[in-house]
Formats: structure tokens, C-alpha cells, sequence
């Protein structure tokens, strides 16, 4: 009897953590503002099928060469109801270079500066370009690179452009997780 119990008891917790290990991370909403100093919460974004956040960078020569497609992805997927938020967490980046960065560079989703590097340290955003996709209930579906290659000629997976597609199709994320690569997010010193 008592070893019967104890089965049961080792069971329940073991489905217990399976399932805790299944769901997705939550995020907390937290409000920026962007280069013009218009503030925008997450929250203002609650109504997107998925809300892309990208950590970005006006220096890093990685998030740089991926420009054009980040402007690319915004421009196939806003009209789909998909949110494109920028954020720049770099200390050494001013918002007077963001601004300038994002005009010469044709950038028209927005772009938020995270002074203190906060919203870094609460995504554990590390490199830029690193890319988190949330749901209407701000779980994270995606975490990781955009694509394989730095360079547009040599990509094999687009992971980014799957992720939302299958997200739009109301399917399950089958990659949720990759490896993002890039430039070190230059951090505040505690």
C-alpha cells in the first residue's frame, strides 16, 4: 500500500515538472520610449497576432547586415497583424544615433531605447540581433536568430518568417528555440 502511494506521489510530481517545463515563459509588460519620445507599452500591442521584438544595435556590424531584412519582414507581415518592435539596449548607443541610424537605414518599425538595459536583462537578451516572438498573452513562441546567415546569399533556414507563419496558421511553433548570434549587447555596469 504505502509503495503504491509512493509511485503515485513520484508520478504526480514528475508530471508536475514535465508540465512546468511546457509552458511558455510570460512577460511582463514594460514601457520605452522610441527616438521621438513617444512612450509605447506592451501592452499597446496586446491585439497582434504575435509581437516580434528584436534587440538591435546602431554599431554592431551583425545586426547591421540585417537591415534590410528586418525592414523586409516588417513590411510582409504588418498588414498581417503582426507587431515589429526594436529595441536598442546598447549604452554607448545615444538615441540621437538611433534616430539618425534608423533613417539612413530606412527602418520604419518601431525602435525603442532601453536606457539602464532593463528590458535586456528581463528578455536575458544577450547579442544583437536576437529576436523574441510573444503572443497576444505575451508568452514567448520564439527565441533566437532571425535566419541561419549573416550573409542574405547564404541562408538555409529562416527561422523568424517560419516562426510567424506557423504562429499566423494557428499552428504550434515547431522550432522554438534557436541560437541567435551577433554582437554583445554593451551593458550598464551595476
Amino acid at each position: 500500500m504505502k509503495r503504491n502511494t509512493f509511485i503515485s506521489l513520484l508520478f504526480l510530481i514528475f508530471s508536475l515538472i514535465n508540465t512546468k517545463a511546457d509552458e511558455p515563459i510570460k512577460v511582463t509588460n514594460f514601457t520605452l520610449k522610441d527616438y521621438n519620445g513617444k512612450e509605447h507599452s506592451l501592452t499597446d500591442y496586446k491585439n497582434s497576432k504575435a509581437i516580434v521584438i528584436i534587440f538591435i544595435a546602431t554599431q554592431c556590424p551583425v545586426s547591421n547586415a540585417y537591415n534590410e531584412r528586418m525592414e523586409k519582414l516588417y513590411q510582409d507581415y504588418k498588414d498581417k497583424n503582426v507587431a515589429f518592435i526594436g529595441i536598442n539596449s546598447n549604452k554607448q548607443e545615444s538615441i540621437e544615433e538611433i534616430a539618425e541610424h534608423a533613417k539612413k537605414h530606412n527602418l520604419n518599425f518601431t525602435i525603442l531605447k532601453d536606457t539602464g538595459n532593463k528590458i535586456a536583462d528581463m528578455f536575458n537578451a544577450s547579442v544583437t540581433p536576437e529576436v523574441f516572438v510573444l503572443n497576444k498573452d505575451f508568452n514567448i513562441m520564439y527565441h533566437g536568430r532571425i535566419d541561419d546567415s549573416r550573409r542574405g546569399d547564404n541562408i538555409q533556414h529562416q527561422d523568424l518568417r517560419k516562426a510567424l507563419d506557423e504562429i499566423l496558421s494557428n499552428k504550434n511553433v515547431s522550432v522554438k528555440e534557436t541560437k541567435a548570434f551577433g554582437c554583445t549587447i554593451k551593458r550598464v555596469e551595476q
